[in-house]
């Protein structure tokens, strides 16, 4: 059963060279009760029987990839705009317009989805169409990780840095929290040591600190902050000591921080800062507006893999001249069942016994290289999924 999420893509043999005509009998199929709109249909070269199986085996996985990469940069734009729906519905859109008017330009009229013979011609070797289609894919793929990689990196510098000044005293930046009065400075023997001790601790610190090890000044801590956790006290002693004092306090679970002493530390932190601040925004629009023109290209991509993939199962289904017709349907999830039920109904005919040897041909036991083919799911007409977009 096809995905009421999916708009469904299907091909059916052209009666008397009218596309008009197929997309009005797919509308009275479904009794006008969902949007239907027509689907071009390009005259590809074929090639071989055999080429073709072969494509019909390994588009599956084309397909899958093109999907997931339409599917990455959606959630790439959401992410970049916090899951909020209505911005998401601003940049997720093709070639500047919703996606559903891309897929369905004139849902109640004759107009249809257009192949672009611009791009990808009309009337070339289906395997060259399918090169250039990966190629073109390839190359969103690149770009788009190129810019994502440069935005992470830079979210995380920012990231760390904003962690420093934001956790608690264990492990922020002290830069805005120490004076430098609080220091002993200038000395050859003595230093200044800051520590973070838990708060359900600070009496053991007091009561402990100047045994910690010998050549500890008396007296000397004094609290410089607090927070939630922690609270930063100091103390002063003989640099000789310093190393020992440090494993003795981490036996003790009092936390001795690395700190030194900059006149300008703060001052470079803050600037440092608004960089990174500058920067991350700068790098936040750049992938915003790559993202956004790269999912516009690769959902064509995708809508134009499909389409090839109508094509030929459509060829191995119904045979040569390359005569189809396609048409999209857009199904609603309460009437889904009942709209694939109206059309399977309607395109019974196409059962024919070509098609019904096809269909039965997993009951041989020289299946060979139908095998790939028999695997899908089957219907008396060619049908394929485009994934509708989801806000």
């Amino acid at each position: 059963m096809p995905s009421d999420l999916s708009y469904w893509l299907v091909s059916v043999p052209l009666h008397d060279g009218d596309p008009t005509a197929v997309l009005q009998e797919a509308r009275k199929a479904v009794n006008n009760t969902v949007p239907v709109g027509g689907w071009e249909i390009p005259e590809l070269k074929a090639g071989t029987l055999s080429s073709l199986i072969n494509l019909s085996d390994s588009l599956p996985k084309t397909d899958q990839q093109f999907t997931t990469t339409v599917s990455k940069l959606l959630e790439t734009l959401r992410s970049l705009v916090s899951e909020d729906a209505t911005r998401v519905a601003q940049h997720a859109r093709v070639n500047d317009r919703p996606a559903e008017e891309y897929v369905l330009p004139d849902p109640n009229g004759n107009g249809s989805w257009q192949w672009d013979k611009r791009r990808w011609g009309d009337g070339g070797k289906v395997a060259d169409v399918i090169e250039a289609l990966v190629q073109e894919m390839g190359t969103v793929e690149t770009s788009q990780k190129q810019k994502s990689q440069q935005y992470q990196l830079a979210k995380g510098a920012l990231t760390n840095l904003q962690r420093k000044q934001q956790g608690n005293l264990s492990t922020r930046s002290l830069l805005d929290v120490v004076k430098k009065e609080h220091l002993v400075e200038n000395s050859e023997y003595l230093e200044t040591l800051l520590v973070a001790v838990p708060k359900n601790n600070i009496k053991s610190w007091y009561e402990k600190y100047e045994r910690l090890t010998p050549m500890v000044v008396p007296r000397s801590s004094q609290e410089v902050a607090k927070d939630g956790e922690f609270i930063l006290v100091t103390v002063t002693l003989f640099r000789k000591v310093r190393d020992d004092f440090i494993n003795k306090a981490r036996e003790n679970k009092f936390i001795v921080r690395d700190f030194k002493w900059d006149d300008q530390g703060l001052e470079n932190q803050n600037k440092e800062l608004a960089q990174l601040e500058k920067e991350e925004k700068e790098l936040w629009t750049e992938l915003l507006r790559l993202s956004r023109i790269n999912f516009s290209e690769a959902y064509q991509l995708l809508a134009h893999l499909k389409t090839v993939r109508l094509f030929v199962e459509s060829v191995l289904r119904y045979g040569l001249p390359a005569d189809y017709s396609g048409f999209v349907v857009k199904p609603e999830p309460k009437t889904a069942v009942k709209t694939l039920k109206l059309l399977s109904a309607h395109y019974n005919y196409l059962g024919s016994a070509k098609s019904r040897e096809a269909k039965n041909v997993s009951n041989d036991d020289n299946v060979g290289e139908w095998a790939g083919v028999m695997e899908q799911e089957y219907y008396d007409f060619v049908l394929f999924e485009l994934p509708k977009i989801q806000f």
